[in-house]
Formats: structure tokens, C-alpha cells, sequence
């Protein structure tokens, strides 16, 4: 069941990027703060198969033989992807 919170003390800056952000979400500002900390408290987890097309995304990006095999160990052993 939904509770319901009261925000006391928020920031000018803070509740004028809420307000934009709704109107620009056309949400109210309850929804959008709503929406705003489901965002960050309750992230939305990936499946194996939505990382894989990721990574297929990002090889099909690069250009063919833009690394060579020493490259690709140099790049390992600097710890860099």
C-alpha cells in the first residue's frame, strides 16, 4: 500500500528542476519526484541477454581492424577496455 511522505525544506534550485522536469515529463510534481527516486533507489536490473546485445552494439560500432591483437593486450595489461 502507498504511503504518503511531506517534504519539508527542499531547495529553490531543486524544486525548479522538479517542476521543469515534470512539466517536461507531463507529470505532476508528486508523480515526477515519484519517478525520480524510483530512478535512483529501485534501479532497473539488465539481463544477460540485454548485455549481450550492449556489447554486440559497441563491437558492430568499431571499425574492422581498428585494433590489432597487441593492442587489444596492451589495452588488458593498463587495465582499460
Amino acid at each position: 500500500m502507498p504511503t504518503t511522505i511531506t517534504l519539508k525544506g527542499i531547495p529553490d534550485d531543486v524544486y525548479l528542476q522538479l517542476k521543469s522536469s515534470a512539466e517536461a515529463n507531463r507529470r505532476s510534481l508528486n508523480s515526477e519526484a515519484i519517478a525520480c527516486l524510483e530512478t535512483l533507489l529501485l534501479p532497473r536490473k539488465t539481463t544477460a541477454l540485454e548485455h549481450v546485445a550492449a556489447a554486440r552494439t559497441v563491437r558492430n560500432s568499431l571499425k574492422r581492424g581498428a585494433f590489432k591483437p597487441a593492442d587489444i593486450d596492451r589495452f588488458k595489461r593498463a587495465g582499460r577496455p
